[in-house]
């Protein structure tokens, strides 16, 4: 079993809902369809359906041999997110949310994207069910994702440019939740990451933590024990508490996050919100934030368009003051090389938020003994990304 948040949706100190008054009904809401229909029969039926025959779960764990060998070291295992239909772990939960959107008879969805991930997972679970699907991105992240865009719109989404701030997910967020005020009674929210009000953290694990569930029996096929170690990367945090969480009580388990030091953690290009930000609230939840001594969010950077992010879910925040898991950063070039280094030794592309993950596990399986295992989210493919790193690698 994994953490449950309080009555209020905190883990620890952090998590809430810190909104105006005119959207604690519409939270409550949610919440309440979503306390009713997680354990209904006929929700968890439908939504294993859509699991099993349109994403493609269980989605396979596979030992990379090669990268292992090469290493000399401990053993890699990857659990493989990147076969999900549209390409991530996102789709795991705007299927879930989009079968709650239809039970509460709401005929249209909002959605935040920064890597356009979640933005495309979306626009497809809205075209499955005929709901019509708005996508804010920062405009930034539109030049960086131009394909992703293109998928969306599609899919049938319409994606809006978003040009306040740093044009980036921050600021998708923040415009996100205003249409949510102004538009509430006939829209649903489908967040993307384990953060925001509650009960979002809390529904985003419950949805994604079918990936830690899965790996988990897995890995016992493959090994017939636990890993030593599991890795992900973090940025909101959504595939790494969906890894995370079923392992919480496997204490001899060690959990690693590996969040973007970007540029460098000395140059302040970074978005390493857990290593170096202090508590605070953030789009409506209180989590670790890299912020001015005003509390306003700082501006963040990272290659990856999806960790980009100042906050970070309140469930991590938990884990880290607790020391039930360890964070570390990686920078953008560690993310570049081992990026171009899967796909060359193991034939897989992964996206740039998983090549952060990648990269630390590589760093770690050199130190550790060949009896050693660690098991890491390839949260996602890099085809998104082929053409951004094409761009730097020109220049």
């Amino acid at each position: 079993m994994y953490q449950l948040p309080d009555e209020k949706g905190y883990f620890g100190e952090f998590g809430g809902r810190f909104v105006p008054e005119n959207l604690e009904g519409v939270l409550e809401e949610v919440k309440q369809a979503f306390e009713k229909y997680k354990d209904d029969p006929e929700f968890i039926k439908e939504l294993e359906y859509y699991n099993k025959y349109y994403v493609g779960r269980p989605s396979p764990l596979y030992y990379a041999e090669k990268l292992s060998n090469r290493l000399g070291g401990a053993k890699i295992y990857f659990k493989r997110e990147d076969l999900n239909h549209t390409g991530s772990h996102k789709i795991n939960n705007t299927i879930g949310q989009v079968l709650l959107a239809k039970r509460l008879g709401k005929k249209r969805v909002i959605a935040e994207t920064g890597a356009g991930q979640h933005g495309v997972a979306t626009a497809t679970a809205c075209a499955l069910f005929d709901i019509e699907c708005i996508i804010f991105m920062g405009e930034e992240d539109t030049r960086r994702q131009a394909l992703n865009v293109f998928r969306m719109e599609l899919l049938g989404a319409k994606v809006v440019p978003v040009t306040s701030g740093t044009r980036t997910l921050k600021d998708a967020v923040d415009v996100a939740l205003g249409d949510l005020i102004e538009n509430y009674q006939t829209t649903y929210y489908m967040l993307g990451s384990a953060v925001g009000p509650d009960p979002y953290p809390a529904m985003v694990k419950h949805f994604q933590s079918v990936i830690g569930r899965e790996a988990k029996e897995q890995i016992k096929d493959f090994e017939g024990k636990l890993p030593d170690y599991i890795v992900a990367c973090v940025g909101g945090g959504s595939n790494a508490i969906g890894l995370f969480a079923p392992f919480y009580e496997d204490k001899d388990v060690k959990i690693i996050g590996v969040e973007p030091a970007g540029k460098g953690l000395e140059t302040g290009m970074h978005a390493a919100t857990l290593s170096l930000g202090s508590p605070g609230v953030i789009h409506g939840f209180k989590c670790y934030v890299l912020q001015d001594e005003k509390g306003e969010p700082l501006p963040v950077h990272s290659v990856s368009a999806g960790l980009d992010y100042p906050g970070v879910g309140p469930e991590h925040s938990f884990y880290k003051d607790s020391g039930r898991a360890e964070y570390v950063s990686v920078t953008d070039q560690e993310a570049l090389d081992a990026f171009s280094e899967l796909s060359r030794i193991e034939g897989i592309i992964p996206a740039l938020e998983s090549a952060h993950a990648v990269a630390h596990a590589m760093q770690m399986a050199k130190q550790l003994p060949k009896d050693q295992m660690i098991l890491v989210n390839l949260s996602g493919r890099g085809d998104k990304d082929v053409n951004q790193v094409a761009e730097m690698m020109e220049k």
